[in-house]
């Protein structure tokens, strides 16, 4: 079967939803399936170009394939007699950040102008598709509330988890991924400084912006942590973050309300890493359970500098969380080749 894969592009900017296209297109080849990739580009500022782009992606045509699966608005608008999609989020500015006061929608009629054409473009592009996964519980929720379409839970699988070994835990925290606001590794950096002093951080991944670079440096120069942190700001070869995530005492990932898991607490999970989260982190709170596989901190300084004081006090305990993540994840079920079956239903 011929299968494209649809997703959007933001030039330069590299995440989970990109690793998982990348990876799903190989999974389709080892099945025995022809499978590429269509980047739609997109960019979400100015706001007011987001009608048109949105018509890009409606009028355009998919031709000499056989299945498309759609992961991300606006690229799931394409058409498509035989379009399944794995939803990984919708636009959230139009949606629980609006609520939340974090849209970057204009305010007054414009605003409502353009988040109404978002629904309902969304709407009739769920209403055609002929089966709609999405990445998480959180994910599934948001659809069924703002939209009223269910969909069936797809849970990412892990790229390769054979290299995610584990072994001997090391003196750091692991704070992986994209850097920028949403993620929050600000937040860690000053709850850093309100831990023992003992207590030691990595934080590496691609910057969103230079701004996001440049506040992470001020807050440890404000702090003095320098003798305590390691920015590694970059994309990553795949061999430095795997010896990160393997060598680390726990892994702390505090994304403010997302809606997967996340790839860096699943393949910590498999690799018997504690996880340390916040409550208002969302889909990862799938992954943390309290007292079993790390902890939950409110999202302050305070809190989670509490969670890594912890981590750090008793590190049988840490180990102990750490096989309870594995545990829990491997019970999960989660592989490729179902994941395939599914989404060519």
């Amino acid at each position: 079967m011929k299968v494209l894969i649809v997703n959007n592009m933001a030039p330069f900017i590299w995440g989970g939803a990109e690793e998982l296209a990348v990876n799903l297109q190989k999974n389709l080849i080892v099945s025995g399936h022809d499978a590429e990739i269509l980047r739609i580009p997109f960019q979400w500022e100015p706001s007011t170009r987001i009608p048109s782009q949105m018509l890009l992606a409606r009028t355009m045509e998919i031709a000499n394939t056989e299945h498309v699966i759609a992961l991300k608005f606006p690229a799931y608008l394409v058409r498509h007699h035989r379009k399944s999609l794995w939803l990984l989020h919708q636009y959230r500015q139009a949606y629980d950040l609006f609520d939340a006061g974090q849209t970057n929608l204009p305010p007054g009629d414009a605003g409502a102008d353009i988040r109404k054409a978002i629904a309902q473009a969304d709407n009739e592009s769920f209403t055609e598709s002929r089966h709609i996964y999405t990445n998480s519980e959180v994910t599934r929720q948001r659809l069924l509330k703002y939209n009223g379409f269910d969909s069936k839970v797809l849970l990412p699988p892990v790229n390769d988890p054979e290299v995610f070994t584990g072994g001997e835990c090391g003196d750091y925290i692991f704070a992986g991924g994209r850097v920028n606001s949403m993620k929050r590794q600000y937040l860690l950096l000053q709850a850093l400084a309100k831990a023992d002093r003992r207590v030691k951080m990595i934080i590496a991944g691609p910057p969103e912006s230079p701004a996001d670079t440049r506040q992470l440096h001020k807050i440890i120069e404000e702090f003095g942590l320098q003798d305590r942190v390691k920015l590694d700001l970059r994309f990553l070869p795949r061999a430095v973050y795997v010896d990160y995530v393997n060598r680390a005492l726990a892994v702390a990932y505090i994304p403010f309300d997302e809606d997967s898991l996340g790839y860096v607490s699943m393949e910590a999970a498999t690799a018997r890493k504690a996880l340390i989260t916040t409550t208002d982190s969302g889909g990862i709170l799938g992954l943390v359970v309290p007292a079993e596989t790390g902890w939950r901190a409110e999202p302050s300084a305070e809190g989670l500098a509490e969670a890594m004081n912890a981590a750090y006090e008793n590190k049988a305990r840490t180990r102990q969380y750490g096989e309870g993540a594995q545990f829990l994840w491997n019970s999960l079920g989660i592989n490729w080749p179902e994941t395939v079956e599914a989404l060519l239903k």
